[in-house]
Formats: structure tokens, sequence, C-alpha cells
């Protein structure tokens, strides 16, 4: 997509400065890219340099909305790369969803990356990191994403900003039509390519090797890495994979088809009474944002389109043809209460039988034995796994499944387990305090991000304790390990056994007690495989 172009050296330069990081302490540094020259800076005291805000594709605004995204402009002189660039147009869908942004703008496509003293000549892994929000909210700015700790280790590391709801996942057949491809709607997933092709032309600047590119992601960005492995765009661009909490296979953010996705697309055009694609294109982004929001309007999922996607997910990962890499992927043990099953019903072992023979009328017996309900609390526990399985648990699981089965590469799988301790009270409201909501019983979705990314410092919210920062440092370790090898084994590392087809399966469970365990549940996925893969 994006055409090779001459890099034009490589600059190295550093200088002490007083005035252009307002009195602080780190260090300034340039590197050059293809579009020419960026100015970033060194913490001094974690020795990673971070260049924030970067263009990889022009502002996809005007003509270029709902467009595939198109090369840079290059720049003159040097440009400043301290702050991130504009967050994707989105609604303020997660309250814990906090920004470094400079704001909002349908023109977003920026990256950030992180590099431990960048010379150009260190030839370093590389992580490439797609946010979550269920392709309707996120931003690479996020502190829970932050590259700092991980770039510590000895990454390059990479946050990337794509199109969201309908900006980035709207389809027409105007749309399909004007496409040189005869597609139309993955916008956000062709985002993430060409930021890997950005990668691949540009990252050996920052101290980057092109051919250890490992992406990851966590819920949507998960969902992301598993359509990157599997699109002809983006699968000989990576040399891993890791996921966290879901990938795009039913009933997690399935890919639809063209024709649904046009007509869906036609749909919200009339309702919003827009009678063409330039009409479309001329409404104010704030506008467009507001409009698609409304109640039923709208709904975001990726498209098999033929280009991007030229069939589903599922269907490539069972024929083969996804990106032959190491994969590492899980879940967390609680990715959504138990209510989420019943309905807001009482726990009680008769509420739950009810609520199993009304969802599985065929199969209740069945469903009974899998997850069981003689007890209140075995009723908690089932309920949360049967939701939890049903909400993304088992759209991952069938990723690993599938890769295993038609991959010689290596797969690893997790369950993290730890959840977020007390929030931190007011400083000076004892009966605030007293109210605070108790810890979480398991892991809840989302919370291992700031774990695996060693960025527990950034989040404000709970009172860390020190098993904390010893489960993070376990996670980070192994992420890192499996950035760098392929293998997130190493020293003083629980062993985590990789799993090899034809073999038991082995998950790690990641807690205060990290520990291998053969694979407890398989019967439970089994069951819902036969349900999902029937449509």
């Amino acid at each position: 997509m994006f055409k090779k172009i001459a890099v034009l050296g490589l600059t190295l330069t550093t200088v002490w400065s007083n005035a252009a990081l307002a009195g602080s302490k780190d260090t300034l540094v340039q590197v050059t890219v293809a579009n020419g020259k960026l100015e970033g800076a060194t913490n001094p005291a974690s020795k990673v340099s971070s260049f924030k805000g970067i263009p990889f594709a022009q502002a996809p605004v005007g003509n270029l909305r709902w467009q595939a995204p198109q090369p840079a402009k290059d720049w003159t002189g040097v440009r400043p790369a301290h702050k991130f660039g504009p967050n994707a147009m989105q609604k303020n869908v997660f309250g814990d969803m906090v920004f470094r942004s400079s704001g909002m703008s349908e023109d977003c496509l920026y990256l950030n990356v992180w590099s431990p003293n960048p010379s150009g000549k260190e030839k370093l892994p590389v992580l490439v990191y797609f946010y979550g929000g269920g392709f309707v909210a996120g931003d690479g700015s996020e502190s829970r994403y932050d590259g700092e700790a991980i770039a510590a280790k000895g990454i390059v590391s990479v946050t990337v900003n794509y199109r969201l709801g309908i900006f980035g996942f709207f389809s027409h057949p105007e749309l399909t039509a004007e496409s040189p491809h005869h597609a139309s709607g993955n916008y956000g997933l062709l985002d993430q390519q060409a930021a890997l092709a950005w990668v691949q032309q540009n990252i050996a600047a920052f101290g980057g090797d092109p051919k250890r590119v490992t992406i990851a992601g966590e819920s949507a960005g998960s969902i992301s890495v598993c359509a990157q492995m599997v699109s002809p765009l983006s699968r000989n661009l990576i040399a891993g994979a890791i996921g966290e909490s879901g990938a795009m296979i039913a009933p997690t953010l399935p890919a639809i088809p063209l024709a649904k996705a046009e007509e869906k697309g036609v749909n919200f055009s009339k309702s919003i009474g827009a009678a063409s694609l330039s009409d479309l294109r001329a409404i104010v982004d704030t506008d467009l944002l507001n409009k698609a929001a409304k109640p039923g309007a709208f709904s975001t999922s990726a498209t098999v389109d033929g280009y991007f996607l030229p069939k589903s997910p599922a269907e490539i990962f069972a024929a083969g043809e996804q990106a032959q890499v190491p994969l590492l992927a899980g879940w967390n043990s609680t990715e959504i209460p138990y209510q989420a099953f019943t309905s807001g019903d009482a726990p009680t072992p008769e509420n739950y039988h009810k609520k199993v023979a009304q969802q599985y009328p065929q199969d209740s017996l069945r469903v009974l034995e899998l997850y069981p309900g003689k007890t209140e609390s075995e009723v908690i526990e089932s309920a949360t796994a049967l939701a939890s399985d049903r909400f993304i648990v088992y759209s991952t699981w069938k990723w690993l499944e599938l890769h295993l089965q038609t991959s010689t590469q290596p797969v690893y799988r997790y369950v993290f387990g730890k959840p977020r301790p007390a929030m931190v009270p007011s400083n000076n409201n004892n009966a605030r305090a007293s109210k605070l909501p108790p810890p979480m019983v398991g892991a809840a979705h989302a919370v291992e991000i700031e774990y695996a990314m060693g960025n527990l410092p950034g989040n404000k919210v709970y009172s860390w304790k020190k098993e904390d920062f010893d489960v993070s440092s376990t996670m980070l370790d192994y992420f890192a390990n499996f950035v760098k090898t392929g293998n997130p084994n190493g020293k003083g590392l629980p062993n985590w056994p990789v799993n090899i087809r034809g073999e038991k399966v082995w998950e790690m469970h990641i807690n205060v007690k990290s520990e291998a365990v053969p694979e407890p549940h398989r019967e439970r996925y089994l069951f819902l495989d036969n349900k999902f893969s029937k449509g």
C-alpha cells in the first residue's frame, strides 16, 4: 500500500534543552524517517526515547473519508514528536479510558514509538500494540498501553491509532464501486495494516528490526491481531502475535459479508437523509458521529470484503492460510459477571436452571453438566464462566485451537486471574472510603493490560500492592521474552509449556502464584464450538 521510499539516511542528534521540553530534564533526540526528521525525547531515568504523534498516513478527511489510508506526506525541517496526536472520532463509551491525546479529530492516523536509546544499528525486536474498545472507542495514548516499560526490556514499542465506528467500518455500494479493489468497510483494519507497512519501512531508524515485528492487542485490539494474521495484506509483515481476550470469530464481533455490510450502509444513509456518497462525505464529523451513535442507527463490524479479508478469519485459519508465526493468547478468569447470563435474577439454582432451559432448550441437561449449579456459589461460578465463554473466551479458544491444528508454529495459552485491588479512597473523605466497592473476585475484562505492559503506576485509581507489581513483573517478562524469541519462558519464571498438535494442551494461569495446568474445560468449548460453528 505504501510505496517504498528510499530512507534519506539515519541521523541521531542529542542535545540538552532547557526550553523545548518546558524545563524537563529529558534529552532531545532526532531520527530521520522516510518523510523527514523527527525530534523526540529520552527519559534519563529509563534511558527510553519516545516519539509521539508521528503521522503514518494522510488525514482521512474530505474525499479521503472512507478510503484506504494514503501515504503520509513529507515535511521540511524537524517535526516535534513530543505530544500524542488526536484520538479517533468516538463517543465516551467506556469510563475507564483516559486519553493523553491532543483532542479528538477525524485527522487521527498517528502512531507513537518508544525505543531504548535508538541509533539505527541495534536491530531490536518490535512490538506493535492495537488498543481495545469494541472498534468504537480507544486511543494509543492511554497510559495502560504506554510503551516505556516494555521498551526498557530492549524492545521497540509502537502504539497505533485507527479509525473507529462509522468512520472506520462503514460500507456502501458507492464506496465499493469507487474502490480499485471493489471493497469497502474495513478502513480501521486497513489503518492498522498501513501502520505495519510504515513500521517495515521506518522502524530501523529507531533501532528496530523490521523482520522481528510482533503484533499485540486487547479485546478489539486482540480481534485486530487475529484479523491481521489472516489478511493477505498483513500476514507477511509480522513475526509473532499476542492476543488478549478476543478473536474475530463468532460470536465475538465476526466479520459480515460485504453485501450485508453494504445493505447496512444504505439503510443508515437513508435514515439520515443522505442521498449519495458525496452527501455523506459532506457531513461534519461531529454530526456524523452523533447520527451514527443514536440507538439502532449503526452497528460496527468488520467486513469480508474480498480484499483485506478474502474469507472469514475462521475459514482462513482452518485452511492454514494465516501467518505462520508463534501465537500467545488467552483470556481473563472473570471476563464478565454472572448477571450477564442470569439477567439480574438472584443466583439461585432454580433461577439458573430456568435460564439455562430458556437459552438451551434442547441441551439444558448437557449445559448443566458442563456448567453445574446446585448451590448459589456454584451458580455464580458457572454463570460467570458461561457468560464469559459466550462473550469472548470461546472465540479466543477457537483462535488458539485453529492455529494449533493448521500451523507448526508454537502456541501458548494463558488465563489471567489476578483481580485488581481495592480502589484508592479519597484522602480526606473517610465516609467515601467506607463505600468503596470490595475488590473483584477474579480478573475482569481488560484488567490485565496494565500488568502485561508494566503500567500499574499509570493507573491511580487502584491501591496497588506488592503482589500486583510482582504479577506485573512476571507477565511483562513473559510478553517481552515472547516478543524477543517467540517463547515466553526465561530465567526466574515458572515454566510455560508450549502446545503441540496432538498432545496435551496446557494453559498458564497467571496470578500471585503462576503455574501451568492441563486444559481444564475443553468439553465446554467443544460444546460451544458445535453451537457457534453452526451459526
